[in-house]
């Protein structure tokens, strides 16, 4: 196992890797930009060493910087969290070079797999169904109009690295293609260093599903279930929960058997995810995959009862996939509501400034997973996501009824937060029956618009 640890990355998710290096004994080495010189995973981890300002660009984007830290600071794995450069292959290569375990898949399936682009003939050679699309990276604007009414309009047009809703336009039309493409490009090379893009058919209103992979060294490989993330806004995922209400066992069965033949053709290892597109016919199509753990991961490890990102840790020291995974049922229905630093009253505006009172939720079947505190700042570089909160139950009545409760209890003064816009979706009628998609939240926001425009 590993004795030291560099989480090359922030916020929450830079707290959930501490944590569970602790439970294993592990040291951990947090990295820093100035801006984040007060947060709790510099104060938790056991060393902290500060790599540059606050923009991403200039510290967490920054490899050189991070491996040098790592190099001082006798760290023998770098675990990337998510985004940033969670799925770069080259800094990857950088850690092997440098005798420092990444804590991930190899880098030829990182680029396999986590360039969006590649991983769509990836899966389609695996017999995937793939929503038609480019051949490739799309170079210009009049490539990219050419490709829109080859396939026909709607089209989606993503950026080939990255996540999180990040480099993603729709267009219906020739005009709002190029903007689009614009936009697109610029956003992606901010966000990831990349302006690379593609386009595919867009589905409209469909079900956004995706599957936990799991897969050692070993050869073995499982999946631990799907996700439904069809609550979106602005494709950036606000509630996912585990199982889908949509889902069938029949498909279950067989999207999962799907996507664990997808990983094992590319010779996965780690956490992944692969995402699926579905319509309410229960056709679905390979969109992309995650080579890294997941923002959403909570609610598989709550409603499973099982620890992702130990396992992620294990694997990466050559360990087999524990028991636990490999024969994991689900005993529990669990949604997370991600909470942001944003005003729902006003167009969803970020929200950045001093919290100044704070306190979360708890009891039976609550988890918070947060790096906000009382007299925390939150800085205006960084995705506005301040905490997740996670409710389970026996029954997604239970766990819906839980979430209300503790959303409920949530207090954060001094920003404005998403926390009183969750609390719409969990008492809309359609979303406690199960009845959504992708295009929910946008026509919520459309039909109570003056309520979401209020002071």
């Amino acid at each position: 196992m590993f004795k030291k640890v560099l989480i090359a990355n922030r916020g929450e998710i830079a707290l959930r890797v501490i944590r569970a290096c602790k439970e294993q004994g592990i040291k951990t080495l947090a990295v820093y930009s100035e801006a984040d010189v007060d947060s709790l995973h510099v104060q938790l981890a056991d060393e902290a060493i500060c790599i540059g300002p606050g923009p991403s660009n200039q510290s967490y984007l920054k490899i050189d910087r991070i491996i040098s830290a790592a190099e001082v600071g006798d760290a023998d794995a770098i675990h990337p969290g998510y985004g940033f450069l969670s799925e770069n292959a080259h800094f990857a290569e950088v850690c092997a070079s440098c005798n420092i375990k990444f804590i991930g898949p190899p880098p030829a399936v990182i680029r396999a797999m986590g360039d969006k682009n590649t991983a769509r003939d990836t899966a389609r050679r695996a017999g995937m169904p793939v929503t038609p699309g480019s051949d490739g990276i799309i170079e210009s604007e009049k490539e990219a109009m050419a490709i829109a009414r080859k396939i026909g309009y709607p089209v989606m047009i993503k950026a080939t690295a990255g996540g999180g809703g990040k480099g993603m336009r729709p267009a219906h039309n020739d005009g709002s293609l190029v903007q689009g493409f614009r936009a697109a490009r610029a956003e992606a090379e901010k966000a990831f260093g990349n302006g690379a893009v593609y386009i595919e058919k867009l589905i409209e209103n469909p079900h956004h599903i995706e599957f936990q992979i799991m897969a050692d060294t070993h050869g073995d490989v499982v999946h631990v279930g799907e996700r439904d993330c069809s609550m979106q806004r602005r494709n950036q995922k606000i509630i996912e929960e585990t199982p889908s209400p949509i889902m069938t066992e029949a498909i279950r069965e067989r999207m999962g058997a799907d996507c664990v033949k997808l990983a094992k053709e590319v010779g996965y290892v780690g956490a992944g995810t692969i995402e699926c597109l579905m319509d309410d016919k229960g056709h679905y199509y390979f969109m992309e995959m995650n080579t890294r753990i997941q923002v959403e991961h909570c609610i598989t490890e709550e409603a499973y009862g099982v620890d992702l990102v130990k396992e992620q840790i294990k694997i990466a020291a050559g360990e087999p996939l524990s028991h636990f995974i490999r024969h994991a049922k689900r005993k529990y229905h669990a949604i997370e509501c991600r909470v942001n630093a944003e005003d729902p009253y006003n167009n969803f505006q970020p929200s950045p400034g001093r919290i100044d009172l704070y306190y979360a939720p708890g009891g039976r079947g609550v988890r918070i997973d947060s790096h906000a505190y009382a007299g925390y700042t939150v800085p205006p570089y960084y995705d506005s996501m301040i905490a997740k909160v996670i409710a389970m139950g026996t029954s997604r009545d239970n766990a819906i009824a839980r979430m209300r409760r503790a959303l409920g209890e949530y207090i954060i003064r001094g920003v404005k937060t998403t926390i009183s816009f969750q609390q719409t979706i969990m008492h809309d009628p359609d979303f406690v029956r199960g009845k959504y998609d992708t295009s929910f939240v946008g026509k919520m926001i459309e039909v109570r618009s003056g309520e979401f425009r209020k002071k």
